[in-house]
């Protein structure tokens, strides 16, 4: 897929980490940035909204959009469907510099096998096991079991940490997110850089 000058940014952690919240504060932080909205076929959570966090859909429904090829990558976890749509990575592509994409590990890695130009991926990690427990059984208060099976699934995600390009640690979350707000605007600066060089060798 071919997104012009875009950078790509994607933003991945383990369940409990914080890559959604680390993400939308980055979209205010971010000029002219957007988030690449997913599918997913999971249930919302109570302060999740249809079409600005995820497009909840059924899994009929999304069955048949992978069949159409609308999607960039598709993962499955914990018995979810998640999937990147290649629209959303088009939309207001004129407009915007950035595209955020909160997705995990498994699509990280295809959206890498496919955007080879102007793709960076950020790894988030816990400060601890111990404190992602805490952060896992607070989430789901009325579900220790939940909690304690998301957790062994996080420790399995941590295993794929080498694989992105940077990592930081979710340890103060406002000092987290200007630290990644800050490289992005390095990335950023460096991709115009790059931009103008490019405009100036072709009229040479």
């Amino acid at each position: 897929m071919v997104l012009n000058n875009k950078l790509i940014i994607i933003i991945s952690s383990p369940s409990g980490v914080g890559k959604t919240t680390i993400t939308k504060k980055l979209l205010k932080k971010i000029k002219e940035s957007y988030l690449s909205v997913s599918c997913t076929t999971r249930n919302p959570r109570n302060n999740e909204t249809n079409k600005v966090d995820y497009f909840f859909i059924s899994k009929r429904k999304f069955l048949k959009f992978k069949k159409e090829k609308k999607f960039l990558e598709t993962a499955k976890v914990h018995n979810n469907y998640y999937g990147t749509l290649k629209s959303e990575l088009k939309k207001n592509n004129k407009k915007n510099k950035v595209i955020l994409l909160d997705i995990d590990w498994q699509g990280a890695r295809n959206i890498r096998k496919k955007i080879k130009k102007n793709c960076y991926s950020f790894f988030l990690l816990p400060p601890s096991i111990l404190i992602l427990k805490k952060r896992l059984l607070k989430r789901h208060y009325d579900n220790k079991s939940l909690a304690i099976s998301r957790l062994a699934s996080a420790r399995k995600d941590l295993k794929y940490w080498d694989e992105y390009d940077y990592i930081y640690i979710n340890d103060k979350l406002n000092k987290c997110v200007n630290e990644i707000s800050n490289k992005i605007n390095d990335l950023i600066t460096e991709n115009n850089k790059r931009s103008n060089i490019k405009k100036i060798v072709k009229k040479l």
